[in-house]
C-alpha cells in the first residue's frame, strides 16, 4: 500500500494525458472528414482523421474483430504491467515515463473499447528519415514513445552515474 502513495502523483499526469488525447480525438472526429488532409505546415506537419484498427505502424491481424479483442487484451495486460513496474520503481524519470505509458496505453483502450480502433490524426514527414511521410498517430502514441525516449535516457544516465561510483 505504501508503494502505491508513493506513484499516485504520476497518475495525476496520466489523468491529463489521458483528458488531452481523448479530447483532442474528440474534436478530430467532430471537425475532420476521414482521410480530409489539413495541411498545417506545407510538407512537415498535417492533420488528417484515420481510424486503426491495427497497432504501431498499423500492424494488423488483417480482421478487425480479431485486432479488437487481441489489442484490448493486449492493452490491459500492459496497463497491469506498467503500474506493476512503477509501483517497483524508485527512480522519479522512470515513475514519469510510467505515467506516460499508462496515460497513452489507456487513452488508446479507451478508444478501442468504444469504436473498435484508434482515432489518429498527427501526420509528420521527416525528411528522408526511414519512409516518406510516417505513419499517422495521436497523443496517446507521443506520450508513449516520449516515454521510452526518457527511459532509454534515464537507463544511459543511471548506468553512467552507477559506474562513476564503482
Amino acid at each position: 500500500m505504501k508503494k502505491l502513495y508513493k506513484i499516485l502523483p504520476y497518475y495525476w499526469v496520466s489523468l491529463i494525458l489521458i483528458l488531452l488525447d481523448q479530447i483532442s480525438k474528440f474534436a478530430v472526429r467532430n471537425s475532420i472528414e476521414p482521410n480530409q488532409i489539413i495541411k498545417i505546415t506545407p510538407k512537415f506537419i498535417w492533420l488528417t482523421f484515420v481510424q486503426n484498427t491495427g497497432a504501431a505502424f498499423s500492424f494488423s491481424f488483417g480482421n478487425p474483430i480479431v485486432n479488437r479483442i487481441l489489442f484490448i487484451t493486449i492493452s490491459f495486460i500492459a496497463i497491469i504491467f506498467v503500474i506493476y513496474l512503477a509501483s517497483k520503481s524508485k527512480n522519479k524519470l522512470e515513475l514519469f515515463s510510467f505515467a506516460l505509458i499508462l496515460g497513452g496505453a489507456i487513452g488508446n483502450l479507451i478508444d478501442r473499447i468504444i469504436w473498435g480502433s484508434v482515432t489518429d490524426f498527427i501526420w509528420c514527414d521527416f525528411p528522408d528519415f526511414i519512409m516518406i511521410r510516417w505513419p499517422v498517430f495521436n497523443v496517446a502514441d507521443s506520450s508513449i514513445v516520449i516515454a521510452i525516449v526518457l527511459m532509454i535516457i534515464s537507463t544511459i544516465f543511471q548506468k553512467q552515474t552507477h559506474e562513476e561510483k564503482e
